[in-house]
């Protein structure tokens, strides 16, 4: 490489809108500029490589977990591989909500990557109605993705109250040491000039959390979705588990019948990206709120479901291939 690309960190715990804020990011782009993103979900099905694919970005997935339990040899198979394929102006890295950026920041400040990569603010994202949740607060993967970032932005306000919004601001001035900024937004939408400049390289309240993870063992990549067109898989850690699916896109779902299964009080999360009797939709539902739109058509139907308690697989596996047409 030439010069080192600038890099960046969205950084946000679970459902908090950092793959929405890409989508963003890549839409207003400049002109002639070549991005790629690497990105992580806590999740099997890659569904947020899937959306992030359509803004026209190189886009590179390590599945399964959170990133830093997979920032060895995972991670850097992914990046290598993405930073020579695209040869990228700008590099953006989304790490699941439910995972760790200390051990993700010290491979991508390490002597590999230091004639590479141009680590530029890390940027978190925070939901303000969330202070409100002991659950997220005393999480140690949310306390130091809050404590590694140098810009903190308040997304989400159009859902907030003013009292929420107060707390959040009266909370983030509090933090020491103090970040370069802290913003609003809604809808994900980060200011370019956001992610120019250098990161502080801050200190996390446990580097260690990251040991802390349950380990699961991955399916096997390689069966194609002709062989086996109804895919199940689950992960758990850090208290939460899911259940994903890969599904060829022949079997088409009812959509009003999955729209109710998203909405399921059990779920902090489901999204997915499904061919529906009435064409393909992008399905994405945090904390009750759900959204829909169309999509364009894909080479499978992904969906993910994850919850703060163990999902009874089989049952939801019944249910969703009762959907099918």
């Amino acid at each position: 490489m030439k010069t080192p690309i600038p890099t960046n960190l969205i950084l946000g715990f679970l459902g908090v809108g950092k793959t929405t804020a890409i989508l963003d990011l890549l839409k207003n782009r400049p002109e002639g500029e070549v991005w790629a993103v690497l990105v992580n979900e806590f999740g099997e099905v890659g569904i947020d490589g899937a959306l992030l694919e359509t803004e026209g970005a190189f886009v590179r997935e390590v599945p399964g977990g959170c990133m830093c339990c997979v920032a060895g040899l995972p991670m850097q198979i992914g990046l290598n591989q993405l930073i020579h394929k695209a040869k990228p102006d700008r590099l953006l890295i989304e790490p699941t909500g439910l995972g760790h950026p200390s051990q993700i920041i010290d491979t991508l400040t390490s002597e590999h990557y230091q004639d590479v990569l141009a680590l530029g603010p890390v940027i978190g994202l925070v939901d303000p109605r969330r202070l409100e949740e002991p659950r997220v607060v005393e999480n140690v993967q949310f306390r130091d993705q809050v404590a590694a970032a140098d810009i903190l932005v308040a997304n989400k306000i159009d859902t907030c109250s003013p009292e929420q919004l107060a707390a959040f601001d009266r909370w983030a001035a509090e933090l020491e040491p103090s970040k370069q900024a802290i913003c609003h937004t809604s809808f994900g939408r980060l200011a370019p000039e956001w992610l120019d400049g250098n990161t502080d390289l801050r200190e996390v309240t446990d580097p260690r959390a990251h040991h802390h993870h349950d380990h699961q063992p991955k399916p096997d990549p390689a069966v194609s979705i002709t062989d086996e067109p109804w895919q199940r898989v689950s992960n758990k850690g850090q208290g939460y588990f899911s259940v994903g699916w890969r599904i060829h896109p022949d079997l088409i779902l009812d959509e009003n019948g999955l729209l109710a299964l998203a909405l399921d009080d059990r779920l902090s999360r489901c999204k997915a990206v499904v061919h529906c009797t009435n064409g393909w939709r992008a399905v994405n539902m945090a904390d009750g709120a759900l959204s829909v739109v169309e999509t364009e058509a894909r080479e499978m139907s992904r969906i993910e479901m994850i919850a703060s308690q163990s999902l009874d697989a089989e049952a939801l596996d019944h249910q969703l291939r009762a959907l099918s047409a």
